[in-house]
């Protein structure tokens, strides 16, 4: 499984993700969040990365304009769509993006099934809120486009692999506290998710 380290603040924590073997960064660029970053830090931390590794900004509630503008200040990659937005904005967006799917029942995970996804926990909070969503969900569903996120941890990330997730996204359950990541964590989640 393919592993994305989210909510990442700080250059320290990118590179012990980035050391640890994750494929992918997250930035949350939510003002509500307690893992936000300013267009200026997270900027700095990009311009610093190695090579080949996804750089994924995490919006809200935000336009099609501001949302390619905010990834090409940047350098992110991957634009990650945190909210129901309409076909127009997919559309208009020009980074590449992944839709997220805050599923409430079995039924909202089949959602783009033709398309990778990330599936976390409904709750009415946007993302990092660590909430487990229903596995049995995905008995007998095509996992292979899905990436899975909501209340993943070292200790439970290895109970996937039955499913075949095409990835895992963990935020809270790596941190010592909001936005500041255990290397020892993140280290023991990836070689979980990918052993």
């Amino acid at each position: 499984m393919r592993t994305k380290i989210c909510g990442i603040t700080s250059y320290e924590d990118a590179m012990v993700a980035i050391e640890a073997g994750a494929d992918a960064l997250g930035f949350v660029f939510y003002e509500k969040s307690p893992r936000y970053i300013t267009i200026q830090k997270a900027k700095q931390i990009i311009e610093q990365l190695p090579p080949f590794v996804e750089k994924v900004a995490l919006f809200v509630n935000e336009d099609a304009k501001k949302i390619d503008a905010t990834c090409q200040k940047v350098g992110a990659t991957l634009a990650q769509i945190h909210f129901d937005a309409s076909d127009e904005l997919y559309d208009a967006l020009k980074i590449p993006h992944i839709k997220v799917i805050r599923a409430q029942s079995k039924e909202d995970i089949l959602q783009y099934s033709q398309q990778y996804r990330l599936v976390d926990a409904y709750c009415e909070a946007y993302g990092g809120a660590g909430k487990r969503i229903n596995l049995e969900w995905f008995d007998g569903v095509d996992c292979s486009k899905i990436i899975l996120a909501g209340g993943l941890t070292p200790q439970n990330v290895a109970s996937l692999k039955r499913y075949n997730f095409y990835g895992v996204d963990v935020s809270s359950g790596v941190e010592i506290s909001h936005g500041k990541k255990d290397a020892t964590k993140v280290k023991e989640f990836i070689d979980n998710a990918q052993s």
